[in-house]
C-alpha cells in the first residue's frame, strides 16, 4: 500500500482528485446554482440555510440581521451584511487592510513578472490581468497577497485603501474549485478561472484586486457596475475605463461581493508597501485587519 506522506504519491493521487473537474460544464453548473439560491421558496429556502449554518458553523450574531430566515433567498443570506463593529478598520494614515475574511494562501514579493501559487508552482502576472504587458509592468517585482474564501466567510470585499478606480477588466476564463487541493494542482489556476479585475490609484500607487471565481460562484459584482458575471457569450475579454469617470473609495468602504465564494488577490507596485511579518501561508485573517503599510506614500488617493 502506498505511503501517502510520500510527496510522489501525495501528488498522483492530487492529480486523481481533480481530474474530475476538468470535463464539467462549469459555467452550467453555475447558472443552475445562480437559480437555486435566488429562489424565495420558503421551506426549500429556509432548510438549506438551516442546514449551512449548522454545517460550517455560521455565527449569525455577527449579523445586522440575526435571524437566516428573514432573508428573502440563500443568497441574501450568503452575502449578509456585518455589524460595523464586527470588523473594525485599521485606521493609520499608512496602513493596509485586509479586504476579505478569509484565510491567507500566498503572500510575499511578485518574482518579475510571476507569482507564487503553490507547491513550486508559479504562474504569470500578464496572464492575471488579461496578458496586457502595460498593467503588468506596474506591479512587476511589487508584492500580492492571495486570500481563500471558505464557505462559512464574510463574503463582502472591502477596500485595502482609499482609491480612485481606473480601470475594470472581466476575464473570461474556467470556472475550476479554488480551495489548497486545486491550488496545488491545477496549473495557473488563477490566471485561468474567470475573473473580475479592478485597478485603483492609491496613496501607495497602483493596486490591483483581482476578484477569483470558481464553480458554483454564481456572480461576481461590484458597487459601481452592479454584477459583472455571469455573461453570455463567454469567451470575450471586456474592458471599462473610468479615468473619466470618478469612482473614489475609503478604506473600508465595500467595493464587491462574491455571490458564493472564491479568492481574491491583491497586488501592489515595488517598494511601494510591505507586509505584516505575522502573516504567512495558512493565516487566517478578517475584514479591516493591519496587513500591511504603505512605505512609499504617491499621495495618489487623497
Amino acid at each position: 500500500m502506498p505511503n501517502k506522506s510520500d510527496p510522489v504519491w501525495r501528488s498522483v493521487l492530487d492529480r486523481i482528485l481533480v481530474a474530475w473537474q476538468h470535463p464539467l460544464p462549469h459555467h452550467l453548473i453555475s447558472h443552475l446554482m445562480y437559480r437555486f439560491t435566488r429562489l424565495q421558496y420558503a421551506p426549500l429556502k429556509n432548510r438549506f440555510i438551516d442546514w449551512f449554518v449548522a454545517r460550517f458553523n455560521v455565527d449569525m450574531r455577527q449579523a445586522v440581521e440575526e435571524n437566516p430566515h428573514a432573508y428573502p433567498t440563500f443568497n441574501a443570506f450568503f452575502t449578509r451584511a456585518l455589524k460595523p463593529e464586527m470588523r473594525p478598520i485599521a485606521g493609520g494614515a499608512n496602513d493596509i487592510a485586509c479586504p476579505v475574511d478569509g484565510t491567507i494562501s500566498q503572500i510575499g514579493k511578485i518574482v518579475e513578472n510571476r507569482l507564487f501559487q503553490a507547491k513550486g508552482r508559479y504562474f504569470s502576472l500578464e496572464a492575471l490581468l488579461g496578458g496586457s504587458r502595460d498593467l503588468a509592468n506596474n506591479f512587476r517585482n511589487g508584492q500580492f497577497a492571495t486570500i481563500y474564501l471558505s464557505p462559512r466567510n464574510y463574503h463582502r470585499i472591502h477596500m485595502p485603501l482609499p482609491g480612485n478606480l481606473k480601470q475594470m477588466i472581466h476575464v473570461p476564463g474556467r470556472l475550476f474549485s479554488v480551495n489548497p487541493l486545486t491550488t496545488r494542482t491545477v496549473r495557473s489556476l488563477f490566471a485561468r478561472n474567470e475573473r473580475v479585475v479592478c485597478l485603483f490609484e492609491t496613496p501607495a500607487g497602483s493596486m490591483a484586486m483581482i476578484l477569483v471565481g470558481a464553480i458554483c460562484v454564481a456572480s461576481i459584482e461590484t458597487v459601481w457596475a452592479g454584477a459583472v458575471t455571469p455573461y453570455r457569450p463567454r469567451g470575450r475579454l471586456r474592458e471599462w475605463n473610468y479615468t473619466d469617470k470618478p469612482v473614489y473609495l475609503e478604506r473600508g468602504d465595500e467595493m464587491g461581493r462574491f455571490n458564493m465564494g472564491s479568492t481574491v488577490i491583491v497586488l501592489f507596485g515595488p517598494e511601494s508597501s510591505r507586509w505584516e511579518t505575522a502573516l504567512r501561508e495558512d493565516s487566517a485573517v478578517k475584514t479591516g485587519q493591519l496587513i500591511g503599510t504603505v512605505t512609499s506614500p504617491s499621495g495618489a488617493g487623497d
